[in-house]
């Protein structure tokens, strides 16, 4: 588990984080030095968070090796489902770049996410949020809480998810223009707008028979709107001999 953050000053989206205060709360008794203020809940923190990018900005950054699936960026807004082989490790690496450049990112539910392996892919770990899997009553609220709040969102539900809180995540994406990941071959009761499909892996090494495996070649489909009918596909070394992912 990741250890908790402290978010900086400047993801908070109003100069004074305590604005919602009463008068009352925020007076400082007999003119003296103020009093200790509580400290917001993880909730209040999240509907204070803004992107880190200018609103303006439609698309976050991707690695040079994933521009021909996104040849400009990852698009904001939109909801993106992510199978096969090594889907997890596509994941992390169509968030690294974005990491690197102030991003933040949750990941709720997934046990299998392995740490070590998303720092060797060079994720940002200072900003990553790892979120034990909530109870599937709450889990729509929970995951809108950090749609709004984050600029990345990978969910992995273990539970079949229902369509109404599919429909309201992919309306907050939009509104907040967060990009919401669906990891896993779970059923997912709503269209994507798009889909990445990891296949045909293939590792090289241990030579003769013994030593270590050291790099995985990987094609990947990706479909969806905005795309040619057709859609798009890549060679991936997912991952390369330095742990991170590069052009096959």
């Amino acid at each position: 588990m990741v250890a908790p953050l402290r978010f900086p000053a400047s993801l908070l989206a109003e100069p004074d984080p305590f604005d919602d205060l009463s008068e009352e709360e925020r007076a400082e008794p007999g003119g003296g030095s103020s009093r200790p203020r509580s400290v917001p809940t993880v909730g209040e923190v999240a509907r204070r968070i803004r992107p880190t990018a200018l609103a303006v900005e439609r698309a976050l950054p991707v690695l040079p090796a994933l521009a021909g699936l996104f040849p400009g960026g990852l698009r904001r807004g939109t909801t993106i489902g992510i199978s096969g082989v090594g889907a997890r490790s596509l994941a992390i690496a169509l968030v690294v770049r974005a990491t690197a450049a102030g991003s933040w990112i949750a990941v709720v539910g997934d046990p299998d996410l392995g740490l070590a392996a998303a720092a060797g892919q060079g994720l940002a770990m200072e900003r990553l949020v790892a979120v034990d899997a909530p109870d599937p009553t709450g889990w729509g609220p929970v995951v809108a809480t950090l749609v709004g709040a984050f600029d990345l969102v990978m969910v992995a539900p273990r539970h079949r998810v229902g369509a109404v809180d599919v429909r309201r995540l992919a309306a907050r994406c939009r509104e907040r223009g967060s990009v919401l990941f669906h990891l896993g071959d779970g059923p997912w009761p709503d269209r994507l707008d798009l889909r990445l499909v990891v296949g045909g892996a293939t590792w090289t090494g241990p030579d003769v028979g013994h030593g270590r495996l050291w790099s995985r070649r990987a094609g990947v489909t990706a479909s969806g709107r905005g795309m040619e009918s057709t859609g798009r596909r890549t060679e991936l070394l997912l991952p390369g001999p330095d742990g991170t992912t590069g052009g096959a």
